[in-house]
């Protein structure tokens, strides 16, 4: 008997017949790109505006083809997002001083604050055409994927450990090498579970993004959530279903064709000191290794990947400015004058656009909006770390149940919340409660999973040889939370509480009005004033709704959450 060892095994090519399925699949594949990119350069939005969105279940396959499409369109876009902005504000201490507090602003501004400006923006550059409507729809999504990706790996560059920044010294690699070889590598973990629940966070939003109404604009792209805007409108439950259904298969497909090896993949750039045990390999990440169809292309790619990352593309001078004290201090305060100067002159802007139609009392009432929306944030925000945080270390710290957690977790992150509209619109309705209370946890839908989803990687990257130490030790207990996983998963919660929190604010928009048929809801509260003043088309009060959210975000932010990611990003990078 003939007996193989785990590399040689690894090496083995699957049975021809696979190389038949993975050319179907990728010839299917790009047929499905090409007829996607075909109905959207060459339609018209008048041809979008007066066609139907039909109800028959048998479209869904198209339309979740279509939403897919916007939703890996949108990604591709955050990713480069993600290598540019959070680079920059890691590696820049100046650049960071700006671009973070930016980013907790954007991650915030409600993606009707987006619709509002960027639908006539897109619109404008293809003149009849719907690939305007296609752009408006897929800058949505790239605003409801971002910013969490860029927080993420913002988080691993400015926790790298000091011997691995050592190690890349030593070596002298280049900057961009430093980049491809130590930064992307060490935060590849992290991202690829942030980038899964950016996935979801965009089908959180799906409805808005393709059911658009701005003031007398209209639009609905073919797509899911354009199904379920209509599925909404005619009262019809089974559609809500099918619905649910074809987001459950599409989830269900991208996770294991893509996001399970992903997972798999980057487990081999957690930051080990001892070797650890690999779990069993994707049936998915399977094929693409051992199928010879697969392994070509990824030859080719890999080896042009691999050309690239060894350029060693170094800038012509090196600044020296930051190396001396006294320049330092200079440049910083020239640096400080012309933000501040730029940040005044876009004040001015904003109150002279909002004075020309509002008056101070539109102020107050905005704020006081402010303030219920911040009291429902800091209730559920709450409720999230008491449940998730246990729920999230548990799960992370036993693989086969991640397996298992992953695509449920997934799906309920990517469940909008529109479609609970109708149980709650029911239930308020037949209970007569108060909708100030009974809408609030809708917002809870879209944010939890932020935590959840950081602390499940937190508790995963917890490195092996620790686990050994403190079991040898025997810590159990709150000794155990205390002095071990609290700290170990303080920066990964910080993160995900930080991006949660401004997602909290950004779900307002659908949480705090909901509608099932005739009857509509709203509670008290900024998400509420500012998606009823994008459906008037009254962009001078969704500039002032915006922008009071935004106040608010950053005072929490620099109050609560930014002194605690720079505790645990000094606790995480000593020695």
């Amino acid at each position: 008997m003939t007996n193989y060892t785990p590399t040689a095994l690894a090496g083995r090519r699957l049975p021809n017949r696979w190389d038949g399925v993975a050319l179907l699949l990728v010839m299917g594949l790009l047929i499905a790109l090409v007829d996607v990119g075909r109905g959207t350069i060459s339609t018209s939005i008048a041809t979008i505006q007066n066609s139907p969105i039909h109800l028959d279940p048998a479209y869904l396959p198209y339309y979740a083809l279509r939403s897919t499409a916007r939703m890996f369109a949108a990604l591709f876009f955050s990713l480069l997002f993600t290598f540019t902005y959070a680079t920059l504000a890691a590696k820049s201490r100046r650049a960071g001083m700006v671009l973070i507090p930016i980013l907790d602003i954007l991650q915030s501004v409600p993606i009707l604050g987006f619709l509002t400006f960027t639908t006539v923006f897109f619109l404008g550059l293809f003149p009849g055409k719907v690939m305007g409507a296609e752009l408006a729809s897929v800058f949505v999504i790239f605003t409801s994927q971002a910013w969490n990706m860029a927080f993420s790996f913002y988080q691993s560059l400015v926790t790298l450990p000091k011997d691995l920044q050592e190690a890349a010294r030593s070596f002298r690699l280049s900057p961009w090498q430093r980049f491809w070889r130590l930064d992307v590598p060490f935060a590849m973990p992290g991202l690829v579970w942030n980038t899964m629940l950016s996935m979801s966070g965009g089908w959180f939003f799906v409805v808005a993004s393709e059911a658009v109404t701005v003031g007398n604009t209209t639009f609905q792209l073919p797509g899911i959530g354009s199904y379920v805007a209509t599925a909404l409108a005619r009262e019809d439950l089974p559609a809500i279903l099918y619905a649910i259904s074809a987001m459950l298969v599409v989830i269900l497909l991208y996770d294991q064709l893509l996001f399970r090896p992903l997972v798999a993949w980057s487990a081999k750039f957690r930051f080990e000191t001892t070797a650890v045990s690999a779990g069993p390999e994707p049936w998915m990440l399977k094929i693409l290794r051992r199928t010879a169809l697969f392994q070509e292309i990824g030859d080719v790619l890999g080896g042009a990947l691999r050309t690239i990352t060894r350029l060693r593309l170094t800038p012509p001078v090196r600044a020296q400015i930051d190396e001396s004290r006294e320049p330092s201090r200079w440049f910083d305060g020239v640096w400080f004058v012309c933000i501040a100067l730029v940040a005044a002159y876009a004040s001015y802007r904003i109150f002279i656009f909002v004075s020309a139609t509002l008056h101070w009392s539109d102020l107050g009432t905005a704020v006081l909006m402010g303030f219920y929306t911040l009291l429902r944030v800091m209730v559920l925000m709450t409720v999230a770390a008491l449940i998730w945080v246990p729920i999230g270390v548990w799960i992370g710290l036993r693989p086969k149940v991640t397996r298992i957690a992953q695509p449920i977790a997934q799906f309920l992150a990517a469940f909008p919340a529109n479609l609970l509209f109708p149980p709650v619109v029911l239930a308020i309705v037949y209970f007569h409660v108060s909708p100030d209370i009974w809408l609030s946890p809708l917002m809870l839908i879209g944010t939890q999973w932020y935590m959840l989803f950081n602390v499940i990687a937190g508790a995963a990257a917890f490195p092996g040889d620790l686990k050994e130490a403190v079991s040898n030790f025997q810590i159990r207990g709150w000794l155990w939370w205390r002095k071990v996983m609290i700290p170990a998963i303080m920066p990964f919660f910080i993160n995900g509480a930080l991006t949660a929190s401004g997602g909290a604010w950004n779900a307002s928009i659908v949480a705090e009005v909901a509608s099932w048929g005739k009857t509509n809801l709203a509670a008290h509260g900024l998400g509420a004033y500012i998606a009823q003043a994008t459906a008037n088309g009254d962009t001078a009060r969704v500039v002032l709704g915006v922008v009071v959210m935004s106040g608010f975000v950053i005072v929490v932010n620099r109050i609560l959450w930014r002194p605690l990611f720079d505790y645990a990003t000094r606790r995480s990078t000593l020695g």
